[in-house]
């Protein structure tokens, strides 16, 4: 629960962070800016394409989707063991950046519920029900006791028996 919360605030703060910085770059417009033609350095152009293109977290997604699909860390396939070939690195900054984004990720295995671990000792939690097994027990004692001292007599009586 408060994992979600941190992340919708991590969501809610760079969403803010990137309003402010597309509002600064658009009202700064330099007399270059105004032109029709695109204002492309040279250095940052290979054969017409920028060297450094970031790729969108939802082209991304598109072209990993069959992968992520396919489990976190990898998955069985005619008996063998095939781990996923995108590396975990990787799947997690695709993550984040959906995340950040405010999309769900759908991707993560199902959560497992969690175990309350037992606190205190053994004997504190089962001294209540072997006190009420004792006074069962102690309902039958007499009864137990005559049969022990009926089987005490009886072997006796054999053992006399046995030596005339």
């Amino acid at each position: 629960m408060a994992n979600k919360a941190a992340t919708a605030a991590v969501a809610a703060v760079a969403k803010t962070a990137a309003r402010t910085a597309i509002s600064k770059t658009m009202t700064k417009q330099t007399p270059a800016m105004t032109s029709a033609e695109p204002q492309i350095s040279k250095t940052t152009l290979t054969k017409g394409v920028p060297m450094s293109y970031q790729f969108t977290w939802k082209e991304k997604l598109a072209k990993y989707q069959t992968e992520l699909s396919k489990g976190v860390w990898g998955y069985w396939e005619l008996g063998a063991w095939k781990p996923l070939a995108l590396s975990a690195r990787k799947r997690a900054a695709i993550r984040k950046e959906v995340l950040l984004a405010g999309e769900d990720w759908p991707y993560d295995p199902p959560k497992k519920e969690m175990k309350n671990k037992r606190k205190g000792h053994k004997c504190d939690r089962v001294s209540a029900e072997k006190r009420a097994h004792t006074a069962e027990l102690m309902k039958k004692m007499p009864d137990m006791l005559l049969d022990y001292k009926k089987r005490k007599w009886e072997k006796k009586m054999k053992e006399e028996e046995a030596k005339d």
